[in-house]
């Protein structure tokens, strides 16, 4: 347990917060600190005064999980900020409640500055919750009307999936993210009722499920059979976003290539017809 840092931690997070912020009422004249009192934390998280102070003053015990559970939303804490309390006392993070599904504003923006780039945002059941006019013509123009689960369109056949390379490995990547969204979020209803409609459909997903596939997002590349262009080999690319639990996927070509001009193509025909 890094009580130090802990302690450091605790006392920038409360000097940070103001009492209207968190509907606390605001007494008249000037306070002698910046932030919330002690007090004020330890009553928003239902513990002692004595057992706060000791913790800031890194003379307390290892808390538990619960008083650490308490302790970020008494201070507000991200869920990254969250996870960081954890590390420091030395426990285990616990799973969340459930996949964050809403996609933050500066991500969605940044799929439409790239515009020869097909661009997706997935959450962590494979579910596409955001993505551009060019990967919407890769995926097919039923990505909007239809599921927008990869999961589904890959093991149930729900929604167009042009012909891949890469179809076999892409199904292991499904299950291994799929395996780990469980083991987080044990506790989420539409990620349970996923996997048992997979179950229940696909024999495929079962066998791959039994195998338990670890899979770390990163490069690879694949090649999609596209009924307007052709093949297109096609770059992708992940970046992740922490704190949600969710990936940016890019799909480019190389310079000068057939794919590179084929996407062109693609995305000047999504321009002209833009599907909403």
């Amino acid at each position: 347990m890094a009580r130090q840092e802990l302690a450091r931690f605790l006392r920038d997070r409360r000097a940070s917060l103001r009492p209207q912020e968190l509907g606390l009422p605001v007494t008249d004249g000037q306070r002698r600190t910046p932030g919330l009192r002690r007090e004020e934390v330890a009553g928003l998280a239902h513990m002692s005064v004595d057992y706060y102070t000791r913790l800031e003053q890194a003379r307390g015990p290892r808390p538990s999980a619960r008083i650490l559970d308490a302790l970020a939303q008494a201070l507000r804490l991200t869920a990254a900020e969250r996870s960081h309390v954890f590390r420091l006392a030395g426990s285990v993070v616990p799973p969340g409640g459930t996949a964050v599904r809403p996609v933050r504003p500066q991500v969605a923006r940044l799929l439409e500055r790239l515009p020869e780039t097909g661009a997706i945002v997935t959450d962590a059941a494979y579910g596409i919750v955001a993505w551009n006019p060019l990967a919407q013509a890769l995926f097919g123009g039923d990505l909007g009307a239809g599921t927008t689960s990869l999961a589904r369109r890959r093991f149930l056949g729900q929604g167009r999936m042009y012909e891949s390379s890469s179809a076999e490995e892409f199904g292991h990547i499904v299950v291994a993210r799929l395996r780990r969204a469980a083991d987080r979020y044990p506790n989420d209803p539409q990620l349970a009722t996923l996997l048992a409609e997979l179950r229940a459909g696909s024999e495929e997903f079962g066998r791959i499920w039994e195998t338990r596939p670890v899979h770390a997002p990163g490069h690879r590349a694949k090649n999609l059979d596209h009924p307007q262009v052709g093949r297109l080999r096609l770059n992708c690319d992940v970046l992740l976003v922490p704190e949600d639990d969710q990936e940016v996927v890019l799909m480019t070509a190389d310079p000068g290539s057939p794919a590179e001009r084929g996407l062109r193509a693609l995305a000047s025909a999504a321009s002209v017809h833009p599907v909403r």
